[in-house]
């Protein structure tokens, strides 16, 4: 799948591939964007080297001229090993994609799951769940060690050209101590709320003086953004619609904290070393989606309605997250900013 989230935990895994490969040619099977605010993984990847190529499927589609189309367009490729990363789904569909690409003349596939590789493992000593990013590296296990508990295997490969762009769009910002926000989120269920942000970054601006403030997110968000920086008394700028994902994390390289919600600008923060303070919605099992590396804080409230994995919630009008409050994130972010590990555990069902 091609969102910048999805993208993002399945970086160890696309280095582990070049390192086994290092002579082939590597192309990506991925999905055109379903979502404006969800860049393609080309604009995640981009001049990383990491692979060569793309060939792109529509989201859902059950047209058959268009399966058609994409198996004979890898059966003309004719790869010698398919490699799978798709997200846990049912068996059904994972014996439909190993059908399809039978037909489209693949042969050896490595990663298509079995049971065991089509949920996330619960470790009950720390009350969280597998990450996606540990699934992945364990469904290919037979290619190697993915080793995502190093930075090295998050890296992006941002080109000099990228840095320069951050760096420009930050102008003067760049050269002090910053913390970079993306209050917005295309999912309603992960949405915080706007005066959450206001207030908490209002709060921040007074303990941390010295610091500025970049706010970065999708074009739509802009106007969520200078909502939410509306009472930050320091120097700031508002960058959303004007980066490209990759550099938005040459910005958030620059940074010293982010701050959002469960999103794909968490998910690059935490790629390029930034601890992250985030206010994370319990749509989904804790630990799955948390971002990489143990210098974050994540705020979850284990409600009795989580796991339900809704993208918008009505019934329960979000308690998950507007159960967390201003002062919780205000004591995450000092946490993640003076270098605390994050929690072992994750809070009782409330």
């Amino acid at each position: 799948m091609g969102s910048l989230g999805d993208t993002v935990v399945a970086l160890p895994c696309f280095h582990l591939i070049a390192r086994v490969f290092p002579q082939a040619e590597r192309r990506l099977l991925t999905n055109f964007p379903a979502h404006s605010k969800a860049p393609a993984a080309a604009a995640v990847l981009g001049d990383s080297g990491l692979v060569d190529g793309y060939l792109r499927y529509t989201v859902g589609t059950r047209r058959v001229g268009e399966l058609v189309r994409l198996a004979w367009e890898i059966r003309r490729f004719r790869p010698d090993l398919l490699v799978y990363l798709m997200p846990v789904r049912s068996l059904k569909n994972v014996r439909r994609d190993r059908l399809f690409f039978w037909a489209a003349g693949v042969r050896q596939i490595v990663g298509l799951p079995g049971a065991e590789e089509l949920k996330h493992r619960f470790d009950p000593e720390t009350g969280l769940f597998e990450s996606e990013a540990s699934r992945l590296s364990r469904s290919i296990a037979a290619l190697g060690d993915a080793r995502i508990g190093e930075l090295e295997s998050w890296d992006l490969g941002l080109t000099a050209a990228e840095r320069e762009a951050a760096a420009a769009a930050l102008g003067a910002l760049g050269q002090g101590p910053m913390i970079v926000c993306g209050p917005g989120t295309k999912m309603q269920a992960k949405d915080w709320g706007q005066e959450n942000w206001r207030l908490l970054l209002a709060r921040l601006a007074t303990e941390y003086p010295m610091h500025s403030l970049a706010l970065i997110g999708a074009k739509e968000e802009a106007g969520i953004a200078d909502h939410a920086a509306q009472d930050w008394t320091g120097p700031k700028v508002n960058l959303c619609g004007l980066l490209t994902p990759r550099e938005a994390a040459a910005v958030l390289a620059r940074s010293d904290l982010f701050l959002g919600p469960d999103s794909g600008p968490m998910h690059l923060a935490a790629s390029v070393g930034v601890p992250c303070a985030i206010a994370f919605s319990a749509a989904g099992l804790p630990g799955v989606w948390y971002p990489a590396g143990r210098q974050h804080q994540i705020v979850y409230h284990r409600t009795s309605c989580h796991g339900c994995k809704l993208e918008t919630c009505v019934v329960e009008a979000r308690r998950c997250l507007t159960s967390i409050t201003v002062e919780e994130m205000a004591a995450a972010a000092s946490r993640a900013m003076t270098g605390q590990a994050g929690g072992k555990r994750v809070p009782a069902a409330q």
